[in-house]
């Protein structure tokens, strides 16, 4: 997968929106102003970080080498994908379990607003 296939589809998801709030290179996705995605825009290989439930991270970080604990991120709870290596339908369901974790994590107000938002 590039840059731009997984920008694309970070941003399809409701409420999403990126931001630079670290640096020039660094681009991060939010959903109600919480990170979801991030994606270095200067790096080779490409990679990104995305959430996961620290239980699946375990699983996917003995099962696939693309996957790694988080670069500067908790480790406990972010991965860093190789965007290159691996497979892009992983590389979607990952997106979507990260996107999920962080829309439950969001106050009663914040899913009730991100509900009214149209795509």
């Amino acid at each position: 997968m590039n840059v731009n296939d997984f920008r694309i589809y970070c941003q399809s998801k409701k409420g999403a929106f990126e931001d630079f709030p670290f640096d020039e290179t660094t681009l991060v996705f939010k959903v109600m102003n919480k990170m979801f995605a991030l994606v270095s825009l200067d790096k080779v290989p490409i990679t990104a970080n995305l959430k996961c439930d620290p239980k699946k991270s375990e699983i996917l970080r003995e099962e696939y080498d693309a996957i790694v604990p988080g670069y500067h991120m908790n480790k406990k709870h972010w991965n860093t994908i190789d965007l290159e290596t691996l497979p892009t339908d992983l590389t979607y369901e990952l997106i979507d379990h990260s996107y999920e974790l962080v829309v439950s994590k969001l106050t009663k107000s914040d899913r009730t607003n991100l509900e009214k938002i149209n795509l």
